[in-house]
């Protein structure tokens, strides 16, 4: 999985919270918040950035400009900053899924597979009926895989069984990617 796939998920994390966490606003909330996207799908992350924490000065628990914070932290690659966002969300708000979708997709690009399987494990507990939560499931599970497979073949280099494993949980990682 490689990083710009994560990133790129997480960038359509905005919208997708847009729907789930969807709550009674007023149009000045539903205008702010679009507007914020709009920088977020633009790439424009400092200023989204900017434009969230101006936004919460007012709403400082707001689910959907903290879970947009998350994901702008993500896209600018302050991933501790993300986590701690994404850790807080979900201890605030443990009946939405997004959180731990977005802890997850953020370990498993750093290779914390274990982390990522158990807030997989989190978001599939709170919402068992989301597909993207089981499929990403399954894509760490391959990644797991293929690291217990790697470290088979390293221990005996002549077991072919786990070479051929080796080589079906990286073809299959190739097309793994943890999203949103």
């Amino acid at each position: 999985m490689t990083e710009s796939l994560v990133l790129a998920a997480l960038r359509c994390a905005g919208i997708a919270v847009l729907l789930a966490l969807s709550v009674a606003t007023a149009g000045a909330q539903t205008d702010e918040l679009g507007e914020i996207n709009k920088l977020i799908k633009a790439s424009q992350f400092e200023q989204a950035a900017a434009r969230i924490d101006q936004a919460m000065t007012g709403k400082p628990k707001d689910a959907q400009l903290r879970f947009l914070k998350g994901v702008v932290l993500t896209d600018l690659k302050k991933s501790p900053e993300a986590v701690d966002v994404f850790l807080q969300l979900s201890g605030d708000f443990p009946e939405l899924p997004e959180p731990y979708n977005n802890l997850a997709v953020i370990y498993a690009s750093q290779g914390q597979y274990a982390k990522a399987r158990a807030a997989l494990d989190m978001a599939i507990k709170v919402a068992p009926s989301w597909g993207t939560a089981h499929e990403n499931l399954g894509d760490v599970y391959v990644m797991l895989a293929e690291q217990s497979y790697d470290k088979a073949v390293q221990l005996e280099p002549h077991n072919t069984a786990a070479a051929r494993k080796l080589s079906l949980s990286r073809d299959l990682a190739g097309h793994a990617a943890v999203k949103h």
